[in-house]
């Protein structure tokens, strides 16, 4: 009679190690795409955890997470992170990535950016750090002072690219990192080619950003950084429209008025009214127009204006009443288009 109940309770006891197992170790996830990213934000618990995981409806047995996870010492060993879980992962594995805190990185994309707001709402919609914490450092002058910048100039440390982080990466992280990456960047080659035009690196960089918003045209950005290094030599305003824009906010604007520069004229970025290059970068120029601006043409070009072709270029002028001519031809192809 034993014997014969003894093998049933195997055979039964075999079958819930099997299901066990098969629940721990097996497909478990009942979200319906390919993958899923799970935020753990930083200092939260097990159970903001399981909250998530519920909501969300990440997995098909929360018992069962539950138990595999305080078995495996995870509630006191959770770390924040951002954790891709593909579709058919196990219990085991989702609890081991989440112990071992083996996250997914973010790329994090810089291409043209204007102001320090725009570079905050950036790294604030994929990392964990707000734009208000990252907005807080690129305003802290006790934090820029020993990189040598100042909340004027701090932009100029972000050099455009793609670059890799953890999305619990805080603000100082990221500002570090991308101060680092800037170091890297100035290789001695460019820096032989600034101060050969007697510019320091963060003056290209500003001067960059000119060229960046003035053109879109790589070959002939050598010609446009040339008529800006000729009027800085000489001690002249640099009288460069984009600059206006900026310090007005006026970025969608298709013509600068004499409004317009009356309106900045109080602001340090207004290079009709005062000489030398702005505070500050007025956008994050491209590696390319980086380039562009150190291998500047040698010329005596002192002006240029938009061709009246629209075609994107410029005319150039070493006079200003070559200058005029070529302006007054371009202010009638806008008043005959009806541009303001």
């Amino acid at each position: 009679m034993f014997k014969r109940l003894v093998l049933p309770f195997l055979i039964f006891l075999l079958i819930v190690i099997i299901v066990l197992t098969w629940k721990i170790m097996g497909p478990n996830t009942a979200f319906k795409g390919e993958k899923y990213y799970l935020y753990v934000k930083t200092g939260s618990n097990f159970e903001n955890l399981m909250q998530t995981l519920t909501k969300d409806s990440v997995i098909n047995d929360p018992g069962i997470f539950t138990f595999v996870a305080k078995k495996m010492n995870l509630p006191r060993t959770i770390k924040a992170g951002r954790y891709e879980i593909k579709r058919g992962t196990g219990i085991m594995s989702i609890v081991q990535m989440l112990r071992h805190g083996r996250q997914s990185p973010v790329n994090l994309v810089i291409t043209k950016l204007r102001t320090k707001e725009d570079f905050a709402r950036l790294a604030g919609r994929q990392l964990e750090c707000d734009s208000t914490a990252v907005i807080s450092y690129l305003n802290n002058m006790d934090a820029l002072e020993d990189k040598g910048l100042d909340t004027s100039n701090v932009m100029t440390a972000i050099i455009p690219n793609t670059y890799t982080f953890f999305w619990n990466t805080t603000a100082a992280k990221l500002f570090n990192r991308l101060y680092n990456e800037e170091k890297k960047f100035w290789k001695e080659e460019r820096l032989q080619k600034a101060r050969a035009l007697g510019l320091t690196p963060q003056q290209v960089y500003i001067l960059a950003s000119v060229i960046e918003e003035e053109t879109n045209k790589y070959d002939e950005m050598p010609l446009m950084a040339s008529v800006y290094i000729n009027r800085l030599n000489k001690g002249m305003p640099l009288g460069a429209d984009p600059t206006v824009k900026f310090a007005t906010r006026n970025f969608a604007a298709k013509r600068v008025t004499l409004k317009m520069i009356g309106q900045s004229a109080g602001s340090p970025y207004n290079t009709y009214r005062n000489a030398g290059l702005p505070p500050g970068p007025i956008c994050t120029p491209s590696i390319k127009t980086i380039d562009a601006t150190l291998n500047a043409a040698t010329t005596n070009y002192l002006y240029f204006c938009a061709k009246p072709d629209f075609s994107g270029y410029h005319a150039f002028a070493v006079t200003h009443a070559e200058h005029f001519k070529n302006a007054r031809a371009y202010q009638k192809a806008l008043n005959r288009l009806k541009i303001k």
